[in-house]
């Protein structure tokens, strides 16, 4: 900076006011400053910044799978976004295992993150409370907790269950079966939305068509395709399916289709997340639409409002409204019956 400085005859201040986006300098200086450090291949010190600023320009965010096309593109919107203000994005997966999950919190603590982002695996508030005590900034984002008070960013899942459930009723659906996530808020919310449909429109809610998965962010498809084994067994079978997530739709679409069953003629089949690829299926999967860009960065900006606020800002909750996105999958010719409802 000092030799960039004397080469433009400015000051080492106004040199890093150009290198931190800083408002009160000039566009003419800002391009020479600008155009001087491409010349150099200038690479500003991040360790004397953080010395200097007491932040390490890094967030963190822990996600239950980093294969799971809806975490990567929250990963990619959050991305974006801190990347303009200077920030960098570190990665890591708790592959759903909750104790897994505490010690990546512990390890990106460890490396000085100014705010972590964590869809939590588990339900033990424990290391939340000590961040909270501590006062480390996080942002809860897809799965809420129960017992503290967090900034939280994710879908209205009980709408998104109904949502899902009453498309599969209008397109003439009667025995419906829901492959479910686990017990914490997307699962048990989506669950209780299905439930609730079910009951509005007088048609019975079974225990035998509703089959739980024990990991439903990875070996999702497997799962899925497992769960529809299973539902595949009943008798009845049932004539539509709501899936937790897209990639456990998936999984059960493979399995119909082995099974020499039509989609959605035999069984209609619908799944949530809304994922880039439903259109390029074999049968275009209908989905609910969690608006995975604006998660990330919803929750991008809740952090970086917690790094940079003079004082300590309000909890913010921010509950988005799911969306219907209807494609092939459900699409098939309505009854009369459903065309009431």
């Amino acid at each position: 900076m000092k030799d960039i400085a004397k080469d433009l005859g400015l000051s080492q201040a106004t040199v890093s006011k150009v290198l931190r986006d800083h408002p009160d300098i000039g566009e003419s200086t800002r391009r020479r400053v600008l155009e001087r450090v491409k010349e150099l291949d200038y690479q500003p010190n991040s360790l004397a910044r953080s010395l200097v600023t007491g932040r390490s320009f890094l967030i963190g965010l822990i996600a239950p799978s980093l294969l799971h096309p809806f975490f990567a593109e929250i990963a990619i919107a959050l991305s974006s976004l801190i990347r303009d203000r200077g920030y960098s994005l570190i990665v890591s997966s708790s592959e759903e295992d909750p104790e897994l999950e505490k010690e990546e919190i512990s390890r990106l603590l460890g490396h000085h993150m100014d705010a972590l982002v964590i869809a939590s695996a588990g339900s033990n508030i424990e290391q939340f409370e000590r961040m909270d005590s501590k006062g480390q900034p996080y942002v809860l984002i897809d799965r809420d907790l129960a017992g503290i008070e967090a900034n939280f960013v994710g879908i209205n899942d009980k709408r998104a269950g109904y949502l899902a459930t009453e498309h599969l009723i209008s397109m003439g659906c009667r025995r419906i079966a829901h492959i479910r996530g686990q017990d914490n808020s997307p699962g048990n919310g989506r669950f209780e939305g299905y439930k609730e449909a079910l009951h509005n429109h007088r048609l019975p809610c079974s225990d035998e068509y509703v089959v739980r998965r024990s990991y439903v962010d990875i070996e999702t498809t497997r799962q899925g395709a497992e769960a529809m084994r299973l539902l595949l067994e009943r008798d009845p079978k049932p004539d539509g399916v709501f899936c937790f997530n897209d990639p456990l739709a998936i999984g059960a679409m493979s399995t119909i289709l082995e099974a020499r069953l039509r989609i959605p003629e035999d069984i209609a089949l619908i799944g949530c997340g809304n994922l880039p690829n439903n259109d390029w299926l074999r049968v275009p999967l209908s989905s609910i639409d969690q608006h995975s860009h604006t998660i990330g960065r919803r929750a991008a900006e809740l952090a970086l409002n917690l790094i940079e606020s003079k004082q300590t800002p309000r909890i913010q909750t921010t509950v988005l409204e799911p969306s219907l996105v209807v494609r092939a999958s459900t699409q098939k010719k309505r009854t009369n019956e459903a065309t009431r409802l």
